[in-house]
């Protein structure tokens, strides 16, 4: 496995695990100087991708997650993906591995989909749907991104 795969699939998983070890933190009533960083960089980082609206992000230990629902399942997908991605190409050998452009390209437009349609539903209706719903649309985009980017560094040597 290449580097930059080992890199990037144990970069998913730690964002993944600040996203919810960053409230844990936030809600200890004596934060230390390096957990305060981490809090502060985290939730500086998630508003660069998120507009974090409380009322569309969970809440855990009393304090919000860095990002929004939607964006929860993304990276919870992700980092679901880049633990399974090296398990399946060792009894697959090339089963990530996908040479076509346009099969990459139908697959990430299908994981957009459920998305796509809460979007969709919410913009027609004005009902935002639940954070629950939210997540689970995500879910399938973390997914499909990890599985293209493995698939790209599949074949890239150490």
């Amino acid at each position: 496995m290449s580097s930059v795969r080992r890199a990037f699939i144990a970069a998913s998983i730690a964002w993944a695990a600040l996203l919810v070890l960053t409230p844990y933190l936030t809600s200890r009533p004596h934060a230390s100087t390096p957990g305060t960083a981490l809090v502060l960089a985290v939730y500086g980082i998630g508003s660069l991708v998120c507009h974090q609206l409380a009322e569309r992000s969970y809440r855990l230990w009393s304090a919000q997650m860095p990002v929004c629902a939607r964006c929860t399942g993304i990276y919870f997908g992700a980092a679901l993906s880049a633990i399974v991605a090296p398990f399946t190409q060792l009894i697959s050998g090339c089963a990530w591995r996908s040479r076509s452009v346009v099969r990459a390209r139908a697959w990430l437009a299908a994981a957009a989909a459920p998305t796509a349609a809460t979007l969709v539903y919410e913009w027609t209706t004005g009902v935002t749907p639940s954070n629950t719903v939210r997540f689970a649309a995500g879910l399938p985009i973390g997914v499909a991104v990890v599985w293209a980017i493995v698939s790209a560094t599949t074949d890239q040597v150490n």
